[in-house]
């Protein structure tokens, strides 16, 4: 964003919008006016109202040095010089807007996933974060994976319904199919540890900030045994307080 554009962007009208609480832009040397015009319009901005953050990214010399030639990026300060003294020259012309920077994040040590992780965590200081939305999606593994699938689960080791002739045309939203794979040697072990697995790995996804997260379980034809987990899956997460809800893709499917 151009610093210039700051003050047109932020007058549309925007801010009646309920889900948005901020909005983050990035500014750097490459806009060539950026030096001379960013001090007086952060200032008007401020006086106007606005909470005005600003974070402040920088790196040690060494690793600058090893992402522009990684990168084969041409430094924006670059006029000939070595990209060393472009580095020097760089930290000089922005050590008053560093001072003035209400967080300064040193990222020599940061991979990309942590830094997010880090700008997202400041971000929502003092804001309610976005609950992570989960879904629990049943399907059947001959119609095709699910695009959307963040974890997929195969649970083709259960013993089949389809081959029990009175349950062969009910799905798994029925009791007697229900009773019918619950009852399987293998289920209740399988979920003690998928369940324990879920656990695990949910508020992992919350703290990297995930906002949707769709686990997926699949047998052959998506209407008998992955309804059943898929279901016994989103209760259990049900019980743990959390937002999720239930899906059965597949479910009536013709053979």
């Amino acid at each position: 964003m151009p610093v210039a554009l700051l003050p047109k962007f932020l007058a549309l009208p925007l801010r009646s919008a309920n889900e948005i609480s901020g909005f983050a832009f990035v500014m750097d040397l490459r806009e060539k006016e950026f030096l001379l015009k960013y001090a007086s319009i952060f200032k008007s901005l401020v006086k106007k109202g606005y909470e005005l953050v600003i974070l402040f990214l920088e790196a040690d010399d060494e690793t600058l040095l090893r992402r522009f030639s990684q990168t084969r990026r041409q430094h924006p300060l670059s006029g000939g010089h070595s990209l060393f003294n472009d580095i020097r020259s760089e930290r000089e012309q922005l050590k008053e807007l560093r001072s003035a920077a209400n967080q300064v994040i040193d990222t020599s040590l940061t991979n990309v996933h942590e830094l997010k992780a880090l700008i997202v965590k400041i971000a929502l200081k003092n804001k309610l974060a976005a609950p992570l939305t989960i879904n629990v999606l049943s399907f059947g593994f001959k119609y095709g994976l699910p695009p959307d699938a963040d974890l997929v689960m195969d649970v083709r080791f259960i013993a089949n319904p389809y081959f029990v002739d009175k349950l062969k045309d009910l799905d798994g939203e029925n009791q007697a199919v229900d009773k019918f794979v619950m009852n399987d040697a293998y289920t209740s072990i399988f979920l003690n540890k998928y369940n324990e697995l879920i656990d695990y790995l949910i508020p992992l996804y919350e703290k990297e900030g995930k906002t949707y997260l769709t686990i997926a379980v699949g047998c052959t034809g998506g209407r008998h045994r992955s309804v059943v987990i898929a279901r016994a899956v989103h209760n259990h997460i049900t019980a743990s307080g959390r937002r999720v809800d239930i899906s059965h893709r597949d479910i009536g499917q013709s053979d």
